[in-house]
């Protein structure tokens, strides 16, 4: 009984450990970093109207 009671965890850990490793394969993660995106625009003075899109060429 003995025996058991320190085999059962140890093949718990190792089943774990091996779904871990399968979760990786099948869904590997991704390596790229993020692009930070720009800082937004401050705004401007109170009662500036907001600058017009540009316009298609």
């Amino acid at each position: 009984m003995a025996v058991l009671a320190v085999l059962i965890p140890l093949l718990m850990l190792g089943a774990v450990l091996a779904l871990g490793r399968y979760e990786e394969l099948l869904l590997p993660a991704e390596r790229e970093e993020a692009v930070p995106l720009p800082p937004a625009p401050a705004p401007g003075p109170a009662g500036t109207p907001a600058p017009s899109p540009p316009t298609p060429v």
